[in-house]
């Protein structure tokens, strides 16, 4: 695979810093904090990111049985940071799950959150439709507990930050891009991955309130 110019000089798993800075470390005690400060900082004034990334956090916060404990801190992080490639200080290619991640990487955020930002609610498919799935496979396409729930918690809240149904948030989701959209084009692969999705984590919280 060559290496894009767009993301030459970094390595999967690492730190990297385009001007050989310090990339400093997030230790996970302080992993959700430092998630929410930097969500906060970086998408205040972008459109309703902030709302609608808040609202994925909480969510992701009631989605808690869904995971494993030690997994929760991560979850909500990534949920705090998933629109994070919003940002125009984080913008590279106009993707924003890669330039997220990409942002998120060079600055030391574990490879894990990386990767789950990178691929959230099926990024994997407009990458390969816009020319950007070599790009993208650079990180880790994890698929988890923890993957779904993210993306769970993506996709049952709105962009002003209140909880919708599937159906809603794909319907709004198609309406405000348009017909010709990636998203739209899509949709057939999108909307089966996403339905699969829903059912794996209402399925897991429904045992663990049974206690199965």
């Amino acid at each position: 695979m060559t290496t894009s110019p767009l993301v030459s000089g970094f390595t999967p798993g690492g730190a990297y810093s385009p001007n050989g800075g310090y990339a400093p470390s997030v230790d996970a005690a302080s992993l959700v904090s430092a998630a929410q400060e930097l969500a906060t900082s970086m998408l205040g004034e972008v459109g309703g990111r902030l709302p609608h990334s808040a609202g994925v956090a909480a969510r992701a916060g009631q989605l808690a049985g869904a995971v494993a404990a030690r997994e929760r801190r991560l979850l909500v992080a990534a949920a705090w940071l998933h629109d994070i490639g919003y940002a125009p200080s984080a913008q590279v290619t106009g993707f924003h799950p890669l330039d997220g991640a990409l942002f998120l990487a060079a600055r030391g955020w574990p490879p894990r959150l990386c990767g789950l930002v990178a691929y959230h609610s099926g990024a994997g498919f407009a990458a390969a439709e816009l020319g950007l799935a070599d790009e993208l496979s650079r990180f880790t396409h994890e698929e988890s507990e923890v993957s779904d729930a993210l993306t769970y918690a993506d996709q049952t809240t709105g962009p002003d930050g209140r909880p919708v149904t599937l159906a809603e948030r794909m319907a709004e989701m198609l309406a405000r891009h348009g017909s010709s959209s990636t998203q739209a084009r899509i949709q057939h692969e999108r909307r089966p991955h996403l339905l699969a999705i829903a059912a794996r984590v209402e399925q897991r919280l429904a045992a663990t309130a049974t206690g199965g």
